[in-house]
């Protein structure tokens, strides 16, 4: 029996030390679509919208089709371990449009052309002042009108 007990430990030891070494393994998720340049090369300047949906699709939301441009959106996430998700590659073509609906610019981007925009954190300041709650109550009386609270 002790031996039974003894191996039981040993083989539960071993299953925890393979589960923490398996949650620090490295994954990857892929979002979005950028078509290849297979057919890419198929639009050209001046071909109408209809011609770059056959020849490559609409973009897969419509948050990013717009009158005079569509944006085509790839990236690549790496996740490890504790740490924060990382982006490792992403992809961005754009196709802009002239007033007709015909392509004006094809423009390709990858990681190395983004840039961190810094978010801008406006506060209103507030207009209460550090007053106690009986000094409030106190500034009130000035305020009640008997006649307005009796009806009169």
């Amino acid at each position: 029996m002790r031996g039974f007990a003894r191996l039981s430990r040993r083989g539960l030891i071993g299953l925890a030390l393979a589960l923490s070494l398996a949650a620090c393994d490295t994954t990857f998720n892929n979002h979005g679509y950028v078509p290849p340049a297979e057919a890419l090369e198929q639009v050209q300047i001046g071909a109408s919208r209809d011609d770059v949906i056959v020849a490559i699709g609409t973009p897969g939301s419509a948050g990013v089709m717009r009158d005079e441009a569509w944006i085509y959106t790839a990236y690549r996430v790496r996740n490890l371990g504790y740490r924060a998700p990382e982006i490792t590659e992403r992809q961005l073509l754009a196709i802009s449009f002239d007033d007709n609906g015909r392509v004006r610019n094809i423009e390709e981007f990858g990681l190395d052309d983004g840039r961190v925009v810094q978010l801008s954190r406006r506060v209103t300041s507030s207009s209460v002042r550090e007053v106690t709650f009986f000094g409030q109550l106190m500034g009130n009386f000035g305020r009640i009108n008997i006649g307005d609270a009796l009806g009169d």
